[in-house]
């Protein structure tokens, strides 16, 4: 049985100045049950909206969702299930842990509104607890604790009730670094001991890969690609998703009787084979940062512009005409600033030029 199902789901907004925005788009997905699957896209781009529909929060334009193989939402057969019917757990950005409430209150407070006998309720809170790592800190109050358990008290509160999904909204954001990376496997390790089902809304792509089984990338409500962390990063669709996967470089380029050109530098061409179909006279290269590379002798002549330590890399920003791209490696080349060198791109993607239009609707679409 499906976990989630979204069956031609749209949501339609009236925002001001901007008139009826679709912020969501046809969407079409099944979870299976027991996975982890990330909602990844920039802000503005439907994902919060689609988990709030899922919630119950919001209701739909078009469309339904079921959960469990039960329609919860639907619009054409006018059913709305109540939030606190779904059987749904939920973690927020700013964690809504009670101040004037313990541990235990606040991890028991799902309980006390379904109105839990005692005895199952401290048993329940007892487990929760234990399955976040916060044993012992049931009569601690939330002002003497961390930010990550702060975290886990809103993880523990949300599997309290044993539900059937476990909803995610941008849960680490508001953690240091190190937290949030310690927070990803814990969150991980919780989803394979209980078998949960989880949703994940994020637009950190690293977080979205380290937790995902699957998921999906968005753009102005429209569902971009879907997939395992893996294969997206190495096949990704579109430049779109190129682009929100990773860091990376797009260079402007020229073809003239066979020969690629970067814009701005029509004396020297680039090294690399156009890719097969495609027949336009301008596009963009994509390369990542860490499939490129710096040479002595050979390849595009340029020069070191700028030379970065960053730990477990070096970083070198070198000019292919008019723009500026980055190279990356985990060793020192020995290059220096202002020293010449020749680059080479060795996994170089092709698409078509920017769409100056899209990234525009992008900005207005932040504000909805």
């Amino acid at each position: 049985m499906k976990a989630v199902e979204f069956i031609h789901v749209s949501k339609a907004f009236s925002a001001r100045n901007q008139g009826q925005v679709l912020a969501v788009d046809d969407f079409n997905l099944a979870i299976e049950e027991g996975e982890c699957f990330s909602f990844l896209g920039p802000s503005g781009c439907g994902k919060t909206t689609t988990l709030r529909m899922v919630a119950g929060f919001e209701d739909l334009t078009a469309g339904e969702i079921r959960i469990g193989g039960q329609p919860v939402s639907s619009h054409e057969k006018n059913i709305y299930v109540q939030p606190e019917n779904r059987g749904l757990g939920m973690v927020f950005q700013a964690f809504a842990v009670w101040p004037h409430m313990n541990v235990f209150e606040n991890v028991a407070f799902p309980l006390r509104v379904q109105k839990t006998h005692k005895a199952a309720l401290n048993e329940k809170v007892t487990e929760a607890l234990r399955q976040t790592n916060l044993s012992g800190l049931e009569r601690s109050y939330p002002n003497s604790l961390s930010g990550g358990q702060l975290q886990r008290i809103a993880l523990a509160r949300a599997i309290v009730t044993n539900p059937k999904v476990l909803l995610l909204d941008e849960p680490l954001s508001n953690l240091d670094p190190q937290l949030r990376e310690m927070m990803r496997f814990e969150i991980k390790e919780l989803q394979r001991k209980l078998g949960l089902t989880i949703i994940f809304v994020t637009h950190d792509q690293s977080e979205a890969m380290a937790l995902s089984d699957r998921m999906l990338v968005m753009d102005m409500g429209v569902i971009q690609q879907i997939d395992t962390p893996l294969r997206m990063y190495n096949n990704p669709k579109n430049r779109f998703v190129y682009s929100f996967l990773g860091l990376s470089n797009f260079i402007p380029v020229e073809i003239h009787e066979g020969q690629v050109y970067p814009a701005g530098c029509q004396s020297q061409s680039l090294d690399c084979d156009i890719e097969s179909g495609f027949t336009a006279h301008e596009g963009v290269i994509a390369s990542r940062p860490n499939e490129i590379g710096l040479l002595r002798e050979g390849g595009f002549p340029t020069k070191i512009e700028r030379r970065i330590f960053l730990s477990d890399h070096i970083e070198y920003r070198v000019m292919v005409g008019a723009s500026e791209v980055r190279v990356q490696s985990t060793r020192d080349l020995g290059f220096q600033e202002g020293m010449p060198c020749g680059i080479v791109f060795h996994k170089p993607k092709w698409y078509a030029g920017r769409s100056d239009d899209r990234d525009k609707e992008r900005e207005k679409r932040k504000v909805i």
